[in-house]
């Protein structure tokens, strides 16, 4: 039986990695998917960990997807139940989460070509997520299983000194989850926060919005209308 971590590098799976190993509970691999969009702090949290593995001997591998991300959401022929067909999915998210059904598939299809049924998936879902526990014969939840909460789990990896810092900011200070910087299922308070500390990311949002016509929240506002908004907001508490 062979034992494989399937790791995203924020704050739960890292969490996960990091108790796996210091508990030296058997690991036989980890598993990265990069969608080519993740945070940059996300790489560098990578770059940190795989010289962990390195002189653990641990095996790495990183998949990904079939297309680059920016081709399927722009670019690939999408063919509709109604029989039109469009130019890519747009956004990732909401209904339309294309990106993680092609990541789950992938891991799935790797771990099947290379293991057979002799596998078990070790997976970072916390304790106080159990509506994200699937019952599978190849997943394990050691976090579950250890009553590890998303706050223990950041808690754990700040005190080992990941931060997932850009721009002097802790993402995890202003972000529910350090997710794929383009997901459209991050709420509210996280784009005000972006629009506010993470400029970069903002313009990049920005610059796709202007490549779709499909608003980037609750398919009602666009990201130019969620700027204006917290701009709007930032006005009134001033007059205030």
């Amino acid at each position: 039986m062979k034992y494989i971590a399937s790791v995203s590098f924020g704050k739960d799976s890292l969490a996960m990695l990091l108790l796996l190993i210091e508990k030296k509970e058997p690991l036989d691999e980890v598993i990265f998917y990069d969608t080519g969009m993740e945070f940059q702090s996300i790489y560098e949290t990578r770059d940190r960990v795989l010289e962990l593995l390195k002189s653990k001997n641990i095996k790495y591998t990183e998949l990904k997807p079939k297309q680059p991300f920016e081709y399927t959401m722009f670019n690939k022929t999408v063919k509709h139940r109604n029989g039109t067909r469009s130019k890519g999915y747009s956004w990732c998210g909401g209904r339309c989460r294309w990106g993680t059904t092609e990541k789950n598939k992938t891991i799935s299809t790797y771990l099947k070509n290379n293991y057979g049924e002799s596998y078990r998936e070790l997976v970072g879902i916390a304790y106080d997520e159990p509506n994200r526990i699937k019952q599978d014969v190849h997943k394990l939840y050691p976090l579950y299983d250890l009553h590890f909460t998303e706050k223990d789990c950041l808690s754990y990896c700040y005190k080992r000194g990941f931060c997932w810092e850009e721009d002097g900011i802790r993402l995890y200070d202003i972000l529910d989850r350090v997710s794929c910087w383009c997901c459209a299922n991050k709420n509210l308070k996280e784009l005000r926060n972006y629009c506010k500390y993470l400029p970069t990311y903002w313009n990049k949002l920005k610059k796709f919005q202007r490549r779709t016509s499909r608003p980037f929240k609750n398919n009602k506002y666009t990201v130019f209308d969620l700027e204006e908004r917290f701009k709007q907001e930032l006005k009134g508490s001033e007059n205030k």
